[in-house]
């Protein structure tokens, strides 16, 4: 996990700080065979896999809630939200803590693989042609980046949850925080 740690510290310690340092800057992971990025803007930490608390009659891709330094947080396994074929969780398996909509969520992903610059020229409008079934993928998908001789595709961190699972997890997450008060 050292690894993570020092991507999450490269950002930090940019030069000029504020979002200005951000800009351009891609936390980049992989899932299936396809490598993602998130505007490291939303990206709050990587922590390693832990103990999750299951939440009933939810979508199979909202795994449950987690204890994260006494704030409980909804995780989301992204492959699953991709309607990828799920995975088994091992040492490598980490969740990147986002904030999106003014909420705090993780998403549980096979491996992080880098924090990449790609600047707006790099960046393009994701395909049309394919297939009608690919198309709730490319929903979370708003652009490729170029990044050497391999692409990256840029996920909206708003598509992730639609406003149905905000507000399921949010009171699973508000019961969550009532039990431990007692």
């Amino acid at each position: 996990m050292d690894g993570t740690n020092d991507l999450m510290r490269q950002t930090e310690e940019s030069p000029a700080g504020g979002q200005d340092a951000q800009k351009g800057k891609y936390m980049t992971f992989k899932s299936g065979n396809e490598y993602f990025g998130l505007e490291i803007q939303y990206v709050n930490e990587i922590i390693q896999f832990q103990a999750i608390t299951a939440i009933p009659e939810t979508e199979d891709y909202i795994k449950g809630l987690i204890n994260l330094r006494g704030k409980v947080i909804p995780v989301v396994d992204v492959r699953l939200r991709f309607k990828q074929e799920a995975f088994e969780y091992n040492d490598r398996t980490c969740i990147i803590v986002i904030n999106v909509k003014s909420m705090i969520v993780g998403l549980i992903v096979e491996k992080i693989a880098e924090v990449v610059e790609i600047k707006d020229e790099n960046i393009l409008p994701p395909p049309t042609i394919g297939r009608v079934d690919k198309a709730h993928h490319n929903k979370y998908v708003y652009g490729i980046g170029k990044v050497g001789n391999s692409v990256k595709l840029l996920l909206d961190p708003d598509k992730l949850l639609n406003d149905d699972d905000l507000s399921a997890v949010e009171q699973a997450g508000e019961l969550g925080m009532d039990e431990e008060d007692e």
